[in-house]
This record gives C-alpha cells, structure tokens and sequence, in this order.
C-alpha cells in the first residue's frame, strides 16, 4: 500500500493572485500534484470552465451537500459559498497523492482542524496599496465590493498565524518556485517517514 499523499494548502486574501500562481505552478512540467477543484455557487466570470476553474452550483444544490456531509470545507464570502467537495480529496490521498487546495481562508481553517498534519501556505501581498490594485485592475466588481474584498482582506491577513508557511507573491515565478520548495522540504520531514523505518525495523 503506497504512503498517504500529502494535502496542500494554499490561501490567502482576495486578489493576491492565489489563481494565477496556482495555474503557474500546474502549468510546469515538473507538476506532480493533483489539483482538488473547489466549488463556487458565484456567477462564472468571462473565460472560466465548469470542472476546470470551478464547480458552479446553485446556492440550493451547495447547501444539500453541505447537509449531506460531502464538503471537506465551505465558507461564505461576500456573498457565495465556496468549498471543498470531500470524495475527490480522500480517494487521491489515499492513492498516495498529492492534493493541492486553493482555497478561501474561513476554509482553510476548517481543513485544518480536519486535517492537521497538512500543508499550509499563505499567500501574501507586496503590501496593501498593491492588493487594492489588483482587485480593483480585475474590473469585475463595483466600488462597493471593492471596498468589502479590502475590508475582509485586512482580517484575513491577520490569520496568517495560523499557517505554516507565508510566500509574498511579489513575482509570480519567485512565488511558485518559493511554494514547490517548500513542499519538497515537507516530504523528508521526519515524523512524515519515520513510521515506514519503523514498521521496517519491526519486520526485520
């Protein structure tokens, strides 16, 4: 039976660029993680692809699953629900895989209570000013939303604490090759391979 596979974590703020790194980093040739698609019941924007950005549901057909117990996290933000369909993620560990999270960070509170030797990576920003242009240059949002992403950005970053690793997203290469590095280093970590020696040692 191969080794349980490791969970990655990445989130952070709106309008870091969480997508724009994470599609760098499944873009090289060198990717050997499994992307676990998230689930949104917000309106697809231009040029995004159900089952390959997102799952797009309705609020009802969200919530069913929800009730079912079939997300392995959810949160509502700024007026949606995004979250983690749980059968995906299990069965790709289980396979010995890894499986890489972007996720929002009311979510990635969850997966850690559920999940806690997993890896999680926060994602920030330059600075604040930085942040505001990126959300703002998306021209997708009014004004009105702006402000609320910037609102909920500033709580959002004061719980990095919870992470285990902060990445400043200054270029995107330099962020991606920071990420890959990091999980590279998790997996010689020793209570990640320590139970393999031991099993070994008992069957020697």
């Amino acid at each position: 039976m191969s080794e349980r596979g490791l969970l990655i974590v990445l989130s952070g703020p709106s309008g870091v660029g969480k997508g724009t790194v994470r599609k760098a980093i499944f873009d090289s040739e060198e990717n050997d993680f499994q992307y676990s698609i998230s689930m949104t019941t917000r309106k697809m924007r231009e040029g995004e692809v159900e089952g390959v950005d997102y799952y797009f549901r309705t609020k009802e057909e969200f919530e069913a699953m929800i009730e079912a117990g079939e997300m392995l996290e959810y949160a509502q933000y700024v007026g949606n629900y995004y979250g983690t369909p749980l059968s995906y993620v299990n069965e790709t560990l289980d396979k010995g895989k890894d499986v890489f999270l972007e996720i929002e960070v009311q979510g990635a509170e969850q997966v850690k209570e559920k999940v806690p030797d997993g890896v999680f990576i926060f994602l920030t920003p330059p600075d604040l000013s930085e942040l505001k242009s990126r959300i703002v240059g998306r021209g997708t949002d009014d004004h009105d939303v702006i402000e609320e992403r910037m609102r909920v950005a500033r709580e959002e970053i004061e719980m990095m604490a919870l992470y285990d690793y902060a990445v400043v997203n200054d270029k995107v290469p330099f962020a991606v090759k920071r990420i890959k590095e990091i999980i590279a280093s998790e997996h010689f970590r020793v209570d990640r391979v320590i139970g393999k020696y031991i099993k070994m040692l008992k069957e020697m």
